[in-house]
């Protein structure tokens, strides 16, 4: 085993100087606990997404540990297991007796096309049906993939996301760089700091060993990153809601980050569910959501109204693309924005081979969501210090500008095969049967990290606090 500081490793420090950006906290309580990795095991990828991996979860637990100084006046050590970390970056349930559903649509996945390549995100039914509405109505990738071919890349990802749907063309690194939406990620801050103003301090009252208890976390956010914030945050105490729309689905990925939640549904287009919806955005401490940027305020929630229902609201949120430039607006996930930015591109050159090689997990997602976790942690930490009340912006886009500074030539090590001693030995009861999980890779010492509700499907709790 090894271990080392934060000096070792390239994105410990851009992450704590992303989060130093908000307002400057009063004493000594700027200050983070050095992170302690031990392990040697790394995902093979030609970016380092290990390091990504054991920096983000690393600094989210790090801010654990500061938050809980406020009632202990000490910081907590924090020591991340690297190999654990990969693995949190992937699936962590393991089902006893029963299977996941399949991750992909039968559809899904990258095509080429007359030009290059291309991947069609129809995860979504109503994404389906608008990639669907624009190449015909094809049941499965083999009867589909002529018809992709006839396509220019760009001609097809324009007419896709017109109709509504997720698409994304396959650029180099440097044509991503010069691409406008790229030149606009570039300029954009790892987090996007606003402030509203003061209310008056939180009550709080932070329990050493649960420093999240009490806290409200109202969750909006769909696969994935935001549902690994929501999972974060639960595992230290936080009562996190989740509120979905009729019908929605997320199929395999519903068992992995519904782990610590209360999952409710409403309809925001319904005058009771709307009123249901802001008398939990009164009560909550914290709103997570992933709307594209002119969604929620589409729905008659921006900004103005989220401060009058409740002042002392903390807004964490994230899209795909970023937040300025010509596709600020554009529908995307993980796998598309790989596309775009060249990170599948570059996999594909440095390993000759004959396809897209994106990374070896969806980690735009998951940094993105611990990274959340981390700005949810400060927002708390400065409303209950100043009175300060501050929305945090995240966007995928973002967070792969900053693992692109890491490209390599030649794949880094191998993590190795799954042992029993990487599985945690308590048995949790799903909605869908036993399972177990991997084992968490970070500790806190003095802090217990657990969540009080399995993973459970979506829509059965009651909407309430």
């Amino acid at each position: 085993m090894t271990a080392m500081t934060d000096k070792t490793n390239p994105f410990i420090a851009p992450i704590t100087d992303a989060l130093n950006a908000a307002p400057d906290l009063p004493g000594a309580t700027n200050a983070l606990p050095d992170i302690k990795i031990t392990g040697t095991d790394a995902l093979p990828s030609f970016f380092a997404v290990t390091d990504l991996a054991t920096a983000s979860i690393g600094i989210a637990s790090a801010m654990i540990s500061r938050y809980r100084a406020l009632a202990t006046g000490d910081l907590a050590g924090v020591t991340i297991d690297q190999r654990l970390a990969s693995k949190w970056f992937d699936m962590t349930i393991r089902p006893i007796g029963w299977e996941l559903p399949p991750v992909w649509d039968a559809i899904a996945g990258d095509y080429q096309t007359a030009d290059g390549w291309i991947r069609l995100h129809t995860n979504a039914p109503h994404h389906r049906a608008a990639a669907l509405s624009v190449l015909g109505d094809y049941t499965d990738r083999q009867t589909l993939a002529p018809i992709v071919a006839r396509w220019k890349s760009d001609d097809l990802e324009a007419a896709v996301i017109a109709a509504g749907g997720c698409a994304a063309t396959m650029r180099s690194l440097d044509d991503w760089q010069s691409h406008p939406q790229g030149a606009a990620i570039a300029a954009e801050p790892l987090i996007d700091w606003q402030h509203h103003g003061t209310s008056p301090k939180s009550r709080h009252v932070i329990q050493p060993d649960r420093p999240l208890a009490g806290i409200r976390v109202l969750d909006l956010t769909r696969v994935l990153a935001g549902p690994v914030a929501g999972r974060f945050l639960a595992a230290y105490g936080a009562d996190v809601l989740r509120i979905d729309p009729p019908h929605w689905d997320e199929g395999a990925v519903i068992p992995e980050i519904t782990l610590g939640k209360r999952c409710a549904g409403l309809d925001l287009k319904s005058a009771e569910d709307r009123q249901t919806f802001e008398s939990l955005l009164a009560g909550a401490d914290i709103l997570l959501h992933g709307y594209r940027p002119d969604a929620l305020p589409g729905l008659g929630y921006g900004a103005d109204e989220l401060r009058r229902i409740n002042p002392g609201l903390i807004d964490v949120t994230l899209c795909a693309y970023g937040w300025t430039g010509p596709w600020a607006k554009r529908r995307g996930f993980d796998s598309l924005v790989q596309m775009s930015c060249g990170i599948a591109d570059f996999g594909m050159k440095q390993a000759d081979a004959p396809k897209p090689t994106p990374l070896p997990v969806q980690a735009l997602d998951h940094a993105t969501g611990y990274l959340m976790a981390a700005s949810t942690i400060h927002a708390l930490q400065l409303r209950n210090q100043t009175g300060q009340i501050t929305t945090a912006r995240h966007s995928l886009a973002r967070t792969a500008h900053l693992l692109c500074q890491t490209a390599q030539p030649t794949r880094t090590q191998s993590i190795a095969p799954e042992t029993e001693n990487d599985i945690a030995p308590h048995l949790e009861t799903t909605s869908w049967g036993k399972a177990r999980r991997v084992r968490f890779p970070a500790m806190i010492d003095g802090v217990a990290h657990a969540w009080d509700h399995p993973a459970g499907k979506l829509r059965t709790a009651d909407p309430v606090w």
